[in-house]
Parts: C-alpha cells; structure tokens; sequence
C-alpha cells in the first residue's frame, strides 16, 4: 500500500500493516487469554464476577448442551437476544468455540423486527432474555425458531436478582442454568475452526428498509482485534484494564472493542445492563476506578449531566471511545474538564467489524474527526460518478481492509450494490479528507438537506446549536418548502429549567451559520427519538 497522507499520525513503533492471519480463529485467541489470565475476573455485572477460567468451564458446558441436546454442528446460526447481563458472554463463548454463527438480536425489537431477523438468519435456535419473551411469543408460529432458552438477569452472577416471567405462550422453554447443568454432564467435542468460517451474523439497522446480515468471519474479527490494540499501542495494559461497557454487546461496537478486543488482553468487562437509568448507571461506575469507557454522543452527554458523576474516580481512565454518531466538541470540551481527557473518536460500521478509523488516543485537542484509518486499510472518497474527489472535496467514504465482511448474508445483489470494481465498500457516508489528513464525516447522503441547490448537513447545524446555553440536545431534517424546494427544521430539547426560545437559537444560528443553513422552523420536545444504542433518529423526526 502507498503511502498516505494520513500515516503520519501514526505513533512510532505504530505498525501501518496488520496480520489478519496472526490467529487462526477468535476462539485461538480468547483460549490464548484464558490460559494466560485463568483466576482473574474477566466480567462483573451488579456485584458478581466471571473469572477467565469460568468463562471457560461454562462456555464448554453449555457448547456440550448445545451439541449434544440440540444437534447444532458448525456454522448452524444461534441468536441472542439479550441486554448486557453475564448470559450473553458466556453463551458467545460457547457459540464461537462451536463453530455457530451467532445472530445479534436487540433485545428491544418489536415483534415485526424479530420475525423478519430470525426468518432472514434461518436459525432454529435462541437463547432469549426473559423479559423480551412476550415478544418472541407473538410471532414464534411464523419462524423456524424451535429451541428457547431463557436467561434470567441473575445467571450465572447475583442470583437473587428478579427478572421478568417467562410468557406463559412459550412452550417447551428450557432455563439458561438449567441447560448449563445438563452439558456439564455431557461431552464438548472440539470443532476446527478457520479464518474464513462465519463469526457473527450483524444486522444493520435497516435505516431504509429491512435489515440485512452483515457476514463477519473470525479473520474479519481477529483483524479488528490487531488493528485496533496496534493503534491504542501502549494505551492497553494487559491484565490491568477496566472496561465499562455500557452499549449493548448485540451491538458490534462494544462487542468488538469493549468485549473482545480486552478480553484478549486479560481486560475486565463491567457490565451496564441498563444504560438508560442514569442514576442507577453513575452509582455504578462510583465503585470502580475504571480505565476504559465508550459511549456516543448522547449518553456522554447524559453522563454529564447526571448528578454524582463529576464525583467518579477518573485516575485511572485512559480511553474514553466514541462512535455511532458524530461526537460533538462541545460534549468533549465539557467531558475534558469533568475526567481530565477528550473524547477519542472513531468511526465504522457492522460491515467493517466495525472499526475502520480511530483517532490516536491520548491526544491534547480535539480534532472534531473520525481520524485516520487502521493498519492495512485504505479509505478512497468518491464522487457520484465513482470519480475520486479531491482533498478537501466531499466524497462517499469506501473502504477496504480486513476487517470488511464478505458480504451480506445470502443478498448477493445487495453486496454487489455497495461494492466497487476495484473491492472497495461504498458506506453511504459523505467525508472530506482534512489537510491535516484527518477524514471528517460530513453527513450521510440521506440526511442532506438540499435548500435552494445548496448542501446542508444536519451534523454541523446540531454542532453549533449544541454550543448554545440552555440547549440540551438537538436533531435537524429537511422538509418541504416551496420557496427553496427544502428547509432546516431544528428539533430542540432544552436543559431544565430554562426558558431559551427560537428567536435566541435562530439569532445565534445567524451568528455561526451561513444565511441557508439556518433552521426555518423550531419545534421543542422532550425528548429526540433515539435507537437502543443512542443514534438519534432522524427519520422519526421526518415523520
């Protein structure tokens, strides 16, 4: 690969080339961990903890129950749908030593979502938590789904934990623990296990229409893991890291990053099974001198403004990772002066595994970018003719690396859609490349807002309106406008108790924006839709 503009970010001693190859499978390198870490505590979740040689001992026990009681044989697909309890790794385990395919299955989705997931990954297997089992109840009759497994909030950790009933219209449920128990008498049979066999089927989020599986293999995961601990460097310390994980595991970025990528390294997981509860979520992370957290945009934002959450230990936290949606400077700034460190941002996608770019940790400034492309990945930004465009201009942002997938799962016509003649993956994200040799993330191609001919993207407004006291958050879309075909309309949630109004925010739009970007209309709501992971959704503001 020539060089590029970007490398010179890279640290010394940086590799700008990764071997995908390095381990023959992700279970080769988490058995690595495990060998190397045995008694240390590789997961907690509300006051329990899972050692490395647990997560061994039940991952074994519970591949022998699926083998054995169930049938399931290599590259059989087995969905999880579960929120971040000590379930969900020790069920991943199994399946990645097996030879499943795991299918992540958000354990929020409505029952249409789900019927059309499990039908599309054709799997007759699911371990399910219980509370989203009403949802599953509706629509079983009409998936393959013949296996349910059920775990409860306390396995496998705090036990007297209360979880929701099982619904009462599944029948022939069998308990997470108890199908522990049955393969702990039964016999694992050891599976080969390569490069190229699937990983994870990794359902995108459907933004513009039914949600494809994104086929990650284990050489696709082992790359990720390469190319993101050669970045972070000596920013990871084995044996010594604490992780919060507070995105949900059936996302690919805390599975990837948060989950595999420390467990590698001897790293221990906090589990953050409900984000959401921000008291409860501060209260937890007061016990810990946590070295690692990630997180998007609003939920640091949340963070902050949450009470006791200045209080927290911040002198051990080293990575503080960003992604899903644009970070904005102003909650970095505001993150800075409560921890002591910026917000390293990053970007990717579940086709990518998904870290394509990263800025470098530990930098004194934040660069109000995605950064600089990891090792062995090349990143071209094209224009609408397929054209390259030239630094500093718009373009798609394509890449190509290891760590993309190899297509989407049993949708030929779809990969082809986003794959170029010469191999690169088309994101649908418009990015500039930075004289800096940053790339920054304009807008998605579907968010822009075209008012009387000129680009308008919703990011740079929502950045600017962020600056602005007595604003919470807010969120920007087009719509219809006679006079100039589309116009900026602002949704804004305000701080409370405060009184901002829209002749304040247009009037300190008109002193940062140029004269058609600044919003026309102004509407204030509680609360900005946004997904389980937190990306605000614009298309139920549209709507």
């Amino acid at each position: 690969m020539t060089e590029k503009p970007w490398s010179k970010h890279y640290k010394p001693g940086v590799p700008h080339e990764i071997d995908a190859d390095a381990h023959s499978s992700i279970w080769a390198m988490s058995a690595a961990a495990i060998e190397k870490f045995g008694d240390a505590a590789a997961f907690s979740n509300f006051g329990a903890d899972l050692s490395f040689n647990d997560i061994d001992r039940l991952s074994e026990n519970f591949a022998a129950y699926l083998q054995n009681e169930l049938g399931l044989k290599k590259g059989d697909r087995v969905a999880i749908m579960s929120p971040n309890i000590m379930a969900f790794p020790v069920t991943m385990f199994a399946n990645i030593r097996a030879g499943l395919v795991q299918v992540n299955v958000n354990p929020l989705y409505t029952p249409r979502e789900l019927e059309h997931q499990l039908n599309d990954a054709d799997t007759d297997t699911i371990i399910i938590f219980s509370g989203s089992t009403p949802v599953l109840a509706e629509i079983i009759g009409n998936t393959p789904i013949k296996n349910v497994i059920v775990a409860d909030l306390g396995d496998c950790g705090n036990a007297a934990l209360p979880s929701p009933p099982v619904d009462e219209r599944l029948k022939n449920v069998v308990r997470f623990t108890d199908a522990l128990a049955a393969g702990e008498g039964l016999s694992f049979t050891p599976v080969e296990i390569t490069g190229d066999d699937l990983l994870f089927l990794q359902y995108t989020g459907g933004t513009t229409g039914l949600s494809k599986g994104a086929t990650l293999t284990h050489r696709n995961l082992v790359a990720n893991i390469e190319q993101f601990s050669a970045l972070a460097g000596d920013m990871i310390r084995d044996g010594e890291e604490v992780v919060i994980t507070a995105l949900p595991l059936y996302h690919i970025f805390a599975l990837m990053v948060n989950c595999l990528s420390y467990f590698t390294k001897g790293g221990r997981n906090v589990l953050i099974t409900n984000p959401r509860d921000m008291p409860g979520f501060v209260a937890e992370l007061s016990n810990w001198k946590f070295s690692v957290i990630t997180g998007v945009n609003t939920l640091f934002n949340g963070l902050l403004h949450t009470p006791g959450f200045a209080e927290c230990d911040f002198s051990n936290l080293r990575l503080t990772g960003g992604g899903g949606t644009a970070i904005q400077e102003a909650i970095s700034n505001k993150w800075r002066e409560v921890t002591g460190q910026h917000i390293t941002e990053g970007y990717g996608l579940s086709e990518t595994s998904p870290v394509a770019t990263f800025n470098v940790p530990g930098q004194d400034e934040f660069t109000a970018t995605i950064g600089v492309p990891l090792a062995s990945t090349d990143i071209v930004l094209r224009g609408d003719e397929g054209e390259d465009v030239a630094q500093g201009e718009p373009g798609e942002l394509c890449i190509k690396g290891p760590q993309v997938m190899i297509g989407y799962w049993r949708q030929p016509d779809e990969t082809a859609a986003v794959t170029t003649k010469d191999g690169y993956f088309c994101t649908g994200d418009v990015a500039i490349l930075t004289d800096e040799g940053h790339f920054k993330i304009v807008d998605r191609k579907k968010d822009m807002i075209l008012v009387s001919g000129f680009n308008v993207y919703p990011n740079e407004i929502e950045s600017v309106v962020a600056n602005m006291d007595g604003v919470l958050e807010a969120a920007c879309v087009g719509v219809p406008d006679e006079r100039t075909d589309e116009a900026v309309k602002l949704f804004v949630v305000k701080m409370p108790d405060t009184d901002v109004g829209s002749e304040e925010i247009t009037a300190f739009c008109r002193e940062n924006l140029t004269a058609y970007k600044v919003p026309r209309q102004i509407a204030f709501i509680d609360e900005l839709p946004k997904s389980p992971v937190g990306k605000i959704l614009r298309r139920e503001l549209r709507d």
